[in-house]
C-alpha cells in the first residue's frame, strides 16, 4: 500500500494524526469510545488510504461494540475526508476506507500460546532432572575397556576343528560336481 513512495508515506502520517485527533475532540459519538486507530497506509497513488483501528472493549461484548463503532466511522468519513483535505492540502482527497485491525487479538493468541509452551518447557525441565537412564549410563565401547567378544584360547581349537570340517565338505561338493 504505502509501498515506497515517501510522499504516500508522510500523508498517511497525517492522516493517521488528523483522524486520530478529530475522533478524540470532534466527534461526539459514544460509539467511538475507546477507539485506537493503529495505522494508515495509502496508495502510492494518493487515491485511497486505509484507515486500521482498533478498539477496548468489554469481554463478551466486544463483536456488538465492534459493529456499533463501524458504522459511527462509516456515517463520519465525509466530515472526516474534509478534515484531512484541509490539513493536508492536497488536490484530491485520499478516499477513506476503515479496516478492523486484528492484529493486537492475534498477538494476545500468540502470547497465550508461547506461555503455554513455557509452561511444557519448565514441566519437561522437571522431568529431566528427576530422571534416570533405562539401561547404562554410556552405552557405548571405549578403547581403554576390553572387549567381552575377544575369543578364549580354548574357542580357538574349536573354530580350527570347524575350518577343517567345512575343507572336507567343500571337497565333497567339488567331487561331486566333477563327476556329474
Amino acid at each position: 500500500m504505502a509501498g515506497t513512495n515517501p510522499r504516500a508515506a508522510r500523508i498517511a502520517a497525517l492522516i493517521q494524526r488528523v483522524v486520530a485527533s478529530s475522533i478524540e475532540r470532534e466527534l461526539h459519538d459514544k460509539r467511538l469510545s475507546n477507539i485506537t486507530i493503529t495505522e494508515v497506509r495509502v496508495t502510492n497513488d494518493l487515491q485511497i488510504a486505509k484507515i486500521y483501528w482498533t478498539q477496548l472493549g468489554h469481554e463478551g461484548k466486544e463483536s456488538g461494540e465492534r459493529k456499533r463503532a463501524q458504522q459511527a466511522l462509516d456515517q463520519a468519513k465525509g466530515h472526516l475526508r474534509t478534515l484531512v483535505g484541509r490539513k493536508a492540502g492536497l488536490r484530491l482527497t485520499p478516499q477513506l476506507q476503515f479496516v478492523f485491525d486484528e492484529v493486537p487479538g492475534e498477538a494476545h493468541e500468540i502470547e497465550d500460546i508461547l506461555m503455554l509452551a513455557r509452561k511444557r518447557d519448565e514441566e519437561l525441565a522437571k522431568a529431566r532432572a528427576n530422571a534416570q537412564y533405562a539401561g547404562d549410563a554410556d552405552p557405548y565401547k571405549h578403547d581403554d575397556e576390553p572387549d567381552e567378544d575377544e575369543f578364549d584360547d580354548d574357542d580357538a581349537d574349536d573354530s580350527g576343528d570347524a575350518d577343517a570340517v567345512d575343507d572336507e565338505n567343500r571337497d565333497d561338493v567339488d567331487n561331486e560336481n566333477h563327476k556329474a
